[in-house]
């Protein structure tokens, strides 16, 4: 394992579903602080100006027919990375949140792992707040996920995560789309695949468009299918290795994704 060296190429990949108000600043923020990058929208079947705003920043973008949540868009941007060449990628939400700042820091520590976590509770002082049902939910998760990957992990749940191209190509061949799937169970495939994972300490930031959604029914409810997503994705049996599982290259070979920049 090696940190992707100056003459590799790393594609940034943002999910994205109905974010016109903020998908345009994310991309403009990332290209500013982040020069030399290729950033790639995953237009996850949004009704409104996604996909429009997104390539008026400067992002290449793949439009999705239908909504398939955030594993399905996450899936098909692997999928777009190996195709075409890249040698590390970078999941940054559209919404604004993850900073892209700490994109060069996520990059860095590819030098210790296949899949490297922006964690938002690892900072001095747990800048970002969660409590309640949600805050339990993401504490056992991070317990368990912690045991399986040998390393302790406080934020599982988190979104922004960068990964090498060993990591890429399990993501392309079996990244799952169902709820808490794209974080929780990834992370199971990655550790029982062979990759390694660790984390580093970034920011979060508000949403800077939308709003979510919370309430204490809401939180209960998200600590209950946390709990049943994180025994599914034990309980399913998984590849050990790649060479058990799709190729690279028999990924690529089923592949027909429709991406125009």
């Amino acid at each position: 394992m090696s940190r992707p060296a100056a003459s590799s190429r790393v594609l940034i990949i943002v999910p994205a579903w109905n974010e016109q108000d903020s998908v345009g600043a994310t991309v403009a923020e990332i290209r500013a602080t982040n020069p030399g990058l290729d950033v790639l929208v995953i237009d996850d079947g949004s009704a409104d100006a996604t996909a429009e705003r997104a390539e008026q920043a400067g992002a290449a973008v793949c439009r999705l027919p239908f909504n398939l949540g955030v594993g399905g868009a996450m899936r098909a941007g692997y999928r777009y990375g190996l195709r075409n060449g890249y040698d590390a990628a970078v999941q940054v939400d559209a919404d604004g949140q993850h900073d892209p700042a700490f994109i060069p820091v996520l990059l860095d520590k590819l030098s210790e792992a296949d899949v490297v976590i922006g964690a938002r509770f690892a900072r001095d002082g747990d800048p970002y707040q969660v409590r309640g049902p949600r805050r339990w939910a993401m504490v056992l998760l991070a317990k368990v996920l912690s045991r399986l990957a040998r390393t302790r992990l406080t934020d599982v749940t988190s979104g922004n995560r960068a990964c090498n191209l060993r990591a890429m190509g399990v993501f392309a061949a079996h990244y799952p789309a169902e709820y808490l799937g794209d974080t929780v169970e990834s992370l199971v495939i990655a550790t029982r695949m062979g990759c390694t994972v660790t984390q580093v300490p970034v920011d979060m930031r508000p949403r800077a468009a939308g709003r979510a959604s919370s309430s204490p029914v809401r939180a209960a409810i998200y600590l209950l299918r946390a709990v049943v997503a994180l025994s599914m994705a034990l309980v399913r049996r998984w590849p050990t290795s790649f060479a058990e599982g799709a190729t690279q290259q028999s990924v690529l070979d089923g592949d027909q994704e429709a991406v125009s920049r």
